[in-house]
């Protein structure tokens, strides 16, 4: 039994270092590169109201062949303004990055009526994507909502 647990402890050790191996080169390969924030019915009614309803964040973080295109959902009565763009009700509007930066528009669903969308370069393989995937992973876990 003695040589049995250092055996044990050996393989999950070693089946431990696999995975973090895997996580730190595998290829990223997400489902769906868009990244969706949905204005909700009644936005600019809570705003005519003086409500000051946050709706979108400040600041939207994309990562470059991870999470690139940005998806606007107009949910609301009225017409929104993003960037150069008229989003009508019931309106997608989808927008691409290719370059990593920081990205200011100006924004109606938005209280200050400005956001900025900061795009990051996509993590290359090694520590770097293993730091961004613990990182991906812990900030989906339930105990942080």
């Amino acid at each position: 039994m003695k040589r049995r647990l250092p055996v044990i402890a050996l393989l999950l050790a070693a089946a431990v270092a696999g995975a973090l191996a895997w996580s730190a080169y595998a290829p990223i390969h997400p489902a769906s590169r868009d990244a969706l924030f949905d204005i909700p019915k009644g936005t600019w009614a809570r705003r005519m109201a003086g409500e000051k309803a946050e709706i979108l964040p400040d600041t939207i973080t994309l990562v470059l062949g991870v999470n690139d295109v940005l998806l606007l959902r107009n949910s609301d009565t009225v017409p929104q303004i993003f960037g150069p763009v008229l989003i009508m009700p019931g309106q997608d509007f989808r927008l691409p990055f290719e370059q990593a930066g920081e990205h200011p528009f100006a924004c109606t669903a938005h209280a200050s009526g400005q956001m900025t969308v900061v795009v990051k370069p996509t993590p290359p393989a090694g520590w770097q994507r293993l730091q961004w995937r613990l990182q991906t992973l812990l900030a989906k876990a339930p105990w942080r909502d």
